[in-house]
């Protein structure tokens, strides 16, 4: 059998056209729970903090658990970051989304933080084979 090397060692291969419409479904669906945890964390203060936070922890762990690698998460994330971003800036009218209280920094930052976490629980790829040790 053929030593397969160290998996930085090998190269780079093309990700195929399902993956990449995974990783764009993951994204669109971080838009959407972004927007929609924005929406409900100031609703019901105590309950919806909890539940949108728990809705995107769900989506990055989903995400990285669906697509067998940490980019599921890395990817649901950033659409969910690029929805929370963009709701927080104020509009010329003065009209805004996020009032300036502990509820609505208490989203951002442990949306960030629990994004954080998935992605790092995620699995990494592994390379294939019948042993990932290289001595064996």
């Amino acid at each position: 059998m053929k030593d397969q090397g160290s998996m930085l060692a090998q190269p780079l291969q093309r990700p195929s056209a399902g993956r990449i419409v995974a990783h764009l479904g993951l994204f669109v669906l971080g838009l959407v729970v972004g927007a929609a945890g924005a929406l409900v964390q100031a609703g019901w203060f105590p309950g919806g903090l909890l539940l949108a936070l728990l809705g995107g922890a769900g989506l990055f762990l989903g995400g990285a658990w669906g697509t067998g690698g940490r980019s599921g998460a890395v990817s649901s994330a950033a659409g969910w970051m690029l929805a929370v971003i963009l709701l927080t800036a104020s509009r010329p009218e003065g009209d805004f989304l996020f009032a300036a209280g502990a509820g609505s920094y208490l989203f951002l930052l442990g949306g960030i933080g629990v994004a954080v976490m998935c992605a790092t629980l995620g699995r990494g790829r592994q390379p294939g084979g019948r042993s990932v040790r290289l001595g064996k």
